[in-house]
């Protein structure tokens, strides 16, 4: 397994905090890498804060696309067939890189491996629910229920895109919901069981926090694609129709209590239609 990674930080107008994520990286046990990262039409100072460094980190510069055309743009550039992801507002423990590539050298099997993270919440650490504990092995179920894959605890061969093809462009938010979606309904997932990874959440500038009411319409929207492609099997299928359900049911309800009864039964009569996709 060789050694060098490419590390990707898609940024949008987050000058105020990519210093603490660039930094991270640069201070890595692990010195073989390129850091890559891609300004997603930022109108701040985030240009002359990376022109700054003294340092040979690749910029990238182009019209705000999203945080899936930023990823992939990175993911293109990249020269190495190790990848790792890191979003403005997270940062790296110094220790990432090194024992995150020797728990993947150790079990070559697995093309990709996440980690815990540890959340912070306006400067203090928060308690996370069971159901957000990162899982090893097949993670497809949880993944249908939430995004259970941090992208910025992510460590992944080339050939994980090749197989499954880039971050969709179409997601506006979700984007790594949707993809894991498709790459943990055939891969194993390795979990190197320590939080390498911190998360500062909580701001009004995070897409979470954007897209916070409608969230949930984009995982539907995943679902329902996966369940299109026919490419799960009949236990995933039956998995991926009962979480539709579900999720349709939440987002339909809340439509109508905020007076969007249309869209609201729409998602109501939604898995109705993914009943017919199921026999495909």
């Amino acid at each position: 397994m060789e050694k060098f990674v490419s590390i990707i930080i898609p940024t949008y107008n987050r000058a105020h905090c990519l210093q603490k994520a660039i930094d991270s990286v640069l201070s890595q046990t692990h010195p073989y890498f390129e850091l890559i990262v891609v300004d997603d039409g930022s109108e701040d100072n985030t240009a002359n804060l990376v022109e700054n460094y003294n340092s040979d980190i690749v910029f990238i510069r182009q019209a705000n696309k999203g945080p899936a055309a930023a990823r992939n743009r990175g993911v293109q550039a990249a020269r190495y067939g190790l990848l790792a992801f890191l979003d403005s507002d997270d940062w790296f423990a110094e220790n990432k890189l090194e024992v995150q590539i020797r728990a993947m050298q150790e079990k070559p099997a697995y093309l990709i491996s996440h980690t815990q993270e540890i959340w912070y919440r306006k400067g203090r650490i928060m308690n996370q629910k069971k159901r957000h504990r990162k899982n090893s092995g097949d993670i497809f179920n949880q993944s249908l229920e939430l995004c259970a894959v941090g992208m910025s605890t992510v460590l992944m061969h080339r050939k994980i895109f090749e197989r499954f093809g880039l971050f969709d462009e179409e997601f506006p938010c979700c984007e790594d919901y949707e993809f894991w979606l498709r790459v943990s309904a055939e891969q194993e997932f390795l979990l190197v069981d320590q939080p390498l990874t911190l998360k500062d959440g909580g701001r009004d500038d995070q897409l979470s926090s954007l897209y916070r009411q409608g969230i949930d319409k984009f995982r539907i929207q995943a679902i329902m694609k996966m369940l299109a492609a026919g490419s799960l099997n009949e236990v995933q299928k039956e998995a991926a129709i009962l979480e539709l359900q579900r999720k349709c049911m939440i987002y339909g309800t809340g439509c109508i209590k905020h007076g969007r009864v249309d869209e609201g039964r729409y998602y109501l009569h939604l898995p109705e239609t993914a009943g017919s996709l199921q026999s495909l």
